[in-house]
Parts: structure tokens; sequence; C-alpha cells
């Protein structure tokens, strides 16, 4: 059953959220969790669908990798430049591309043939995959805010209610505030997922002030004493500064709301999108600091480099990778495996 509360009503400023509806903001009470649901073909585990998701990327490259020491060929200017324009199609980008022929240049003499190259590229992807190192800082007080943003069509709902699952079957109790309100039958699919997952919304009406669903949202985890708190975004162009000024406006809201807050600012990207997404990422991050990445939709549809260059170009942490549509299929990144799959 839900239940409502009532806030005073705040001074009606840009960075002062106002209801933009004639009613209180909702919260629909958690359900029971959905069960984990079990992977599903191939191969039975996540690895497998992580392998699967990169098969298009590894056959690409192990294929190229060998015919370029067919004839017994040895490394030399021609090879390292077919080498650079192998990787570049593979989606990894010109300039991550450059460093790691670079390495292969450095270690040209102890490397004799394809297995030697894929070796020494993985030795050098697995490096490059690694996050950066975070700053230490003191245990933020609960909840802990996501703030979720992202172009249209990338999957922020979907990887909201994946997230907001995992969190639920670890102990920690979840809210979800559906900030994207202008988006047709943006709520409905939210609710779906958190029903799903087991979590608590937080909802107005359609067109309702993003701002104040979010303020409302944070409002209403820190009177529960929730752990999480996730908030969905409205699609953005990454080119439109009236938008992106409306990302900041919900960022500044929270924190009023918030000291601190929020926390994490997770940009979800689309693995398709390839050389693209770097340019979207950078303007996201300029806008708001984004705090780590979430890459969906690896699933044998991309070219995997792209991840290579992500965690090359930007210096962001990769947090997430999505290679399915199972609640499971997202999981957190891991630099080893994702460097076995691709080779």
């Amino acid at each position: 059953m839900a239940f409502n509360w009532f806030r005073k009503e705040k001074e009606k400023t840009p960075d002062k959220p106002t209801e933009a509806t004639d009613m209180e903001p909702v919260v629909e009470p958690s359900p029971p969790p959905v069960p984990a649901e079990k992977p599903v073909a191939p191969g039975g585990g996540w690895f497998s669908r992580l392998k699967h998701g990169l098969s298009k990327t590894r056959d690409f490259l192990n294929t190229d990798i060998e015919d370029l020491f067919s004839g017994h060929r040895q490394i030399d200017d021609e090879m390292l430049e077919d080498l650079e324009a192998m990787l570049i199609m593979a989606d990894i980008g010109a300039g991550t591309a450059a460093a790691l022929v670079d390495d292969v240049r450095r270690k040209g003499d102890r490397i004799k043939d394809a297995d030697g190259l894929r070796k020494a590229l993985k030795a050098e992807i697995r490096a490059l995959l690694q996050p950066p190192a975070a700053p230490a800082a003191p245990p933020a007080a609960k909840p802990r805010v996501i703030m979720v943003v992202g172009v249209n069509g990338v999957g922020k709902t979907t990887t909201i209610g994946k997230l907001a699952a995992r969190a639920r079957q670890e102990g920690r109790q979840v809210l979800v505030a559906a900030a994207d309100t202008f988006r047709a039958a943006a709520i409905e699919q939210l609710a779906v997922w958190t029903q799903r997952a087991g979590v608590e919304l937080v909802r107005h009406k359609p067109n309702a002030d993003p701002a104040a669903v979010a303020f409302d949202g944070v409002a209403a985890a820190m009177a529960r004493g929730l752990d999480e708190v996730f908030i969905d975004t409205a699609g953005r162009l990454h080119t439109n500064v009236n938008l992106m000024e409306e990302l900041k406006k919900i960022q500044r809201t929270i924190a009023k709301q918030l000291p601190g807050a929020p926390h994490e600012v997770l940009l979800v990207m689309d693995a398709t999108t390839g050389q693209n997404g770097l340019n979207q990422a950078r303007l996201f991050h300029e806008a708001l600091g984004v705090t780590g990445i979430a890459l969906t939709k690896l699933d044998g549809t991309a070219k995997g480099g792209i991840v290579v260059s992500i965690c090359q170009s930007l210096g962001l942490p990769l947090r997430y990778v999505g290679v399915g549509e199972q609640i499971q299929d997202l999981q957190p990144f891991d630099p080893a495996a994702f460097a076995e799959a691709l080779f």
C-alpha cells in the first residue's frame, strides 16, 4: 500500500523544484524480491556469454593476426602499420591502437609468431583496462545516491532495474526515483523493472518536474533509512545545451537535499555506437563529472574494442558490462576476464 508524505512548499526558483502536478508524490512499496534468474545458453555462464558477445571481434582479431604472420613474416614497420589498421577496425580507436602498436614494437624481438602477438596484446590490453586509482573517501551517510544518465535508447531504465535487483539480492534496501517524466511510458517501464527487482519506486505524474521527483526520492529514502537511491533521468542528446542544463539542475537539487550527493554519476553507453560514444562520454563528463560507465549491448552486435578505447581515452572506470537482457547479464567489469574473452 502506497503512502504519502507532505513537505513545505519551496520558493519557485530554478534550483528549487516545484511539483508540476496537483498530487503528492507516491512511493510504491517494494514487493517480494524475484529469485535470481538462471543464466541461459550459450555456455550456461556469464563468462561464456561475454565470450559470445565478443565473438565477432575475437574472430576478426584472431583471423587477422594469423594473416599477419602468413609466409613466416617478421615484425617490421609494414606489419606494424597493418596491425594498427586492424586494431582501429576493431573499434579500439586510433590513439589506443597507436599505444598498443608502440608496445608491440618495443617487444618485437621477443614476438616470433601469432600466438606471441596475441599474448603481448592481451597483456597490454589488460593493463589498459585497469581502473584508475580512486582517492580515499570517507563512507557516505545513507542513502547512497546514484544518478544515471545517457542519451536516448542506451538502456538506462533496464540498467537501473538490473542494478537495483543486484543490490536487493545482496541485502541492500533500494529505492528508485522515476525522474524521466517526459518520455512516453517511461514511468510504466521503470515500474515493471522495479516490480521485477523487488524495490520501491517514487513517481509523479507524467510531465512533472524531474528535479522534484529526484528531490522526493532522496527525501523518502532518507526518511526510511534506505541504503541506495537510483535516479532515472530522461535521455539527453549530449549536444543539446538546454537539456544538459536540466541534468545539472537535477544534480544541484539532489545536493541540496543531501549534501555530497549524488555520490555517483553513472553514464550508460551503448557499445554499438562505437567511437561516437567517446564524444558522448566526454561531454557528459564535462557537464556532470561522470564517475563511472555502464556499457550495454555488448552482445555480439558491437565491436568489443570500444571497451579498450573507453578505458584508455577517458580515464573513467568502466563499472559494468551488459551482454544480454536478463538481470544477471549486467555484471561488474573484470579487466582480466574481458582481455581473456577478447582473444
